[in-house]
Parts: C-alpha cells; structure tokens; sequence
C-alpha cells in the first residue's frame, strides 16, 4: 500500500512538471501569437509584424517574458531595424488564424480506454488464474488478508489513479511530438515508464525478488498496452466539437 501511494504522489508531481510548463507555454503562445497590424516608424505605412512566440517562451521562467519581433512585412529590406513598434504590437489584437491542420490535442476517450484496458490486465494478471498465489507469498499475505482487501476502495482507486495518471502523461507526449500510430504510442509509453523506472530504481530495488518480477512484467504489459491503444486510436476515436 505505502508503494502504492509512493508512486501516485510519484506521478502526479511528474505530471504537474510536464504539464504546467506546457500550460504556461500556451498561454504565452496564446497571447501573443499571430500577425499584428502596425505603423512602421520609419515610413508611418501600415505593416504586419509577428512576434517570437518560441523565445517568448523560453524566457518567462522569471514571469516576464522577453518579447522580440519575428517576422515583419517589411523584411528582409529592413530587418536590422530597431523593432520600435513593438511596443504597438503588443498592445494591437492579432489576426484571427483559421485552425492549423493536424494540429493535435488530448483526445479523452482512448485515454480512457487505454487507463481501464491497463487496470484491467492488472486485475486479471494478479488474479488466482495467473500470479495471486506467487504475490501472495512475496508479500507474505494469507487468502483471508488478500480478500479483506480486495473488499476495500482505496487499492483499486489508487492502482486506477496510477493508470489513469500514466495515461494522461503519454497522451500528452503524443500530442507534444505530433505523433499516432501504435509503433510511436508505444515508444513513448516505454520511453516515459523506463523514466519513471530509474527515478523509483531506489524504492524498487528493495523490493523481493519474486514481487519484483510479477510487478515488472504487469508494468510492461500495462506500457505496452496503454502506448498501443492510445497510439492506434488517436485520430479514430474521439470527441469533436
């Protein structure tokens, strides 16, 4: 149970590492990003600039990000200007951009699908027709323990939590490297659960011998499975507006 709950709190600081940097970058990609109407002050003609949206990004750690232009109407004539209508194009709306195609997001229901498929081949690996009699020996439980426990909420609610969390932080390295397809959901799966393995290495190290061997081959199993369903069904099945 204290392994159990290790690895969630495990997870979900992972997950808010992964993810609140991406919230972050969005909004700045959001605020400032797409063509903005200006007065060039060299000629006071109307032009059209683009800001860094990238290293605006990439400097905002302190909170403010350091703005600069990217592209303009008027360059490459004049792009060692002095970008003095910055200043006007932050405070100008941008032009409204139709949708980029492929543009990828996290689809929800093979997400979903992936996290219940994992908890599911977790239920019926550690079941009495495959190892509960070996996990029991390995954590020195008797039958009436073990069924005692499989009548509380908390085991299943935590093993579904970690599945779920999993779920989520690959669909999530899925949409960041606009990737589909079973071969590349599986590779990011593997990629973030050996990430995981060697971060944890100190807590499962200790572990018995024999546990160790059920839970790894339950956790390349469940990698495998989440990394495949949600590879495979990105495009197929979802939820559109």
């Amino acid at each position: 149970m204290l392994i159990l709950l290790w690895l969630v709190l495990f997870l979900v600081v992972v997950s808010f590492l992964l993810l609140i940097p991406a919230a972050w970058r969005r909004a700045i990609i959001e605020r400032y990003a797409g063509g903005r109407p200006v007065a060039c002050p060299e000629n006071h003609q109307p032009a059209v600039v683009n800001i860094d949206v990238s290293h605006a990004a990439s400097t905002m750690i302190d909170g403010s990000p350091e703005l600069r232009l990217a592209d303009c109407s008027r360059w490459p004539e004049k792009e060692a200007c002095g970008q003095e209508c910055l200043a006007e194009a932050v405070r100008a709306e941008s032009y409204k951009e139709a949708p980029r195609p492929g543009r990828k997001q996290i689809y929800h229901l093979p997400v979903l699908l992936a996290a219940f498929a994992a908890w599911y081949v977790g239920a019926i690996w550690h079941s009495g027709f495959l190892f509960r009699a070996q996990w029991m020996h390995a954590l020195g439980l008797t039958y009436a323990q073990v069924k005692q426990i499989g009548w509380w909420a908390s085991p299943h609610l935590l093993t579904s939590a970690i599945c779920l969390l999993f779920a989520y932080d690959v669909a999530w390295l899925l949409a960041l490297s606009h990737r589909k397809g079973v071969l590349q959901g599986v590779l990011m799966a593997a990629l973030l659960s050996a990430a995981l393995a060697a971060a944890s290495w100190f807590a499962i190290a200790r572990l018995p011998h024999q546990l160790f061997a059920i839970e790894a081959g339950y956790a390349v199993l469940a990698t495998l499975t989440i990394g495949a369903i949600e590879g495979g069904m990105w495009d197929k099945m979802v939820l559109r507006s």
